[in-house]
C-alpha cells in the first residue's frame, strides 16, 4: 500500500515537472519503516499558510482565482497565468474544480504548485456531487499529503447538459455536509471501517475550510440560512460568487452581522471592460449589475480599453473596502494582463 501510495504521488508530481524526484529517492520507504506515512508525506512538502490567519493579520488582501486548462490542453498557459499574476503581488490564489460540470482536471497538482513553487497560499476547490463520503475522505488526505491547508468546499455544480441531474446517491446533497465530514476529520474522526478490529485512526488534519457565499440568492431566507448552515458546520470564512453591485455585498455583511456571524467574507468579482459585457456577465449568472457601474464602463467593446477598466474596478475596490471588506478576490479567466494590472495597482496603495 505504501509504495502504491509514494509510486502514485510521484506520478502527479512528474506530470507538473517541478519536484526533484532525487527526493523521493534519497527517502527510500519499507514497509518496516518507523516514520508515519502521513508524517512522511507531509515533511516532503512545504506546508501552507491558513487563509484565516493570513486575512485576520492583513489590512486588505488581493487575491485571484484560475481555472485549470481544459483536459488535453497544453499546460504551459496555466504556469505562465500563476506567474504573471504572483509578479503582479496576489497574495494568494485559489484554483477551481470542474466550474459548471466541465472536464478540467489538474486542480490538486497545479494547487500544490502554487504552494510549493510559487510559494503563495493556495486554495484548493474541493467539490462533492459525485463521491461517496468513503471518496472524500480518500480525497482529502490526498491534500493533507501534499500539505494543502485551504480548502473552498462546494457541492460542485451540475453538469450543464444535464438539467435533470441529481446528486449521486449516498454522496453529500448540500456543500454543509462536506464541511461537516472535512471539520470531523480536523477532528482526528475518520469513517469506520466494517469489521474494523484494529484501534482507529486518531491523527488530526489541519485543513482551514472556506465556503461559497450567495449574496444575491433569489430566495431572502435561505440567503442567510445556507451560509450559517456552512459556519455551524466548521466553514472559517466565505468568498462570494461574482458581485457587481457594491450595496448587495454590503447588505449580505450587515446581514451576517445581524445573524451574530462573524467570519470574514471576500467579495469575488471579474474585471469587465464595457457595458455590454456586464450586462452578459449580470444575466449569466443571475446576479445585479450597479448602475453605478454602468455608469463608468464604455459602451461597447470598441470603446473599451484596459486602462478604464483598471480604474472603474480599483475604485470599485476602494467602495468595497470601504463597506468592510477584508479583501478582493479576482475571477481570472483570458483577462490575466488585466487583472495583473489592477492587483499592481491595488497592492501599491496598500
Amino acid at each position: 500500500m505504501i509504495y502504491s501510495l509514494c509510486r502514485r504521488y510521484n506520478k502527479l508530481l512528474e506530470l507538473i515537472a517541478f519536484v526533484d524526484t532525487k527526493h523521493f529517492a534519497h527517502h527510500k520507504l519499507t514497509t518496516s519503516t518507523s516514520v508515519p506515512i502521513m508524517k512522511f508525506m507531509t515533511q516532503m512538502t512545504n506546508h501552507d499558510v491558513r487563509i484565516i490567519d493570513y486575512i485576520s493579520e492583513s489590512k486588505f488582501t488581493v487575491s485571484a482565482e484560475v481555472i485549470p486548462p481544459r483536459n488535453g490542453a497544453e499546460q504551459t498557459k496555466i504556469l505562465g497565468q500563476i506567474d504573471s499574476l504572483v509578479q503582479s503581488g496576489a497574495e494568494f490564489l485559489s484554483v477551481t474544480k470542474g466550474a459548471g460540470g466541465s472536464l478540467r482536471g489538474g486542480s490538486l497538482p497545479i494547487a500544490h504548485t502554487i504552494k510549493d513553487k510559487f510559494n503563495v497560499p493556495c486554495i484548493a476547490h474541493f467539490t462533492c456531487r459525485d463521491l461517496t463520503p468513503q471518496e472524500v475522505e480518500n480525497q482529502m488526505m490526498d491534500h493533507h499529503y501534499f500539505g494543502i491547508r485551504n480548502i473552498l468546499a462546494l457541492r460542485g455544480d451540475p453538469p450543464q447538459d444535464q438539467p435533470n441531474w441529481k446528486p449521486l446517491e449516498g454522496s453529500h446533497e448540500y456543500a454543509y455536509q462536506l464541511i461537516e465530514q472535512i471539520e470531523k476529520l480536523n477532528q482526528g474522526e475518520y469513517l469506520k471501517r466494517p469489521n474494523e478490529m484494529r484501534k482507529p485512526s486518531t491523527e488530526t488534519t489541519q485543513f482551514c475550510i472556506g465556503a461559497a457565499v450567495y449574496p444575491e440568492h433569489p430566495d431572502p431566507e435561505e440567503r442567510i440560512e445556507f451560509f450559517r448552515k456552512k459556519v455551524q458546520a466548521g466553514a472559517e470564512y466565505g468568498i462570494t460568487q461574482m458581485v457587481f453591485d457594491t450595496d448587495i455585498y454590503g447588505r449580505f455583511l450587515d446581514l451576517c452581522e445581524k445573524h451574530d456571524m462573524a467570519v470574514p467574507i471576500l467579495p469575488g468579482t471579474r474585471i469587465v471592460t464595457n457595458q455590454q459585457q456586464a450586462l452578459r456577465m449580470g444575466q449569466r449568472f443571475g446576479v445585479n449589475i450597479s448602475k453605478e457601474l454602468i455608469k463608468d464602463l464604455p459602451e461597447s467593446k470598441e470603446e473599451a480599453c484596459p486602462e478604464k477598466a483598471v480604474e472603474v474596478f480599483y475604485k470599485f475596490t476602494e467602495r468595497l473596502k470601504s463597506l468592510g471588506a477584508p479583501g478582493i478576490h479576482l475571477f481570472v479567466l483570458s483577462d490575466t494582463e488585466l487583472c495583473s494590472n489592477l492587483i499592481k495597482q491595488l497592492r501599491s496603495q496598500i
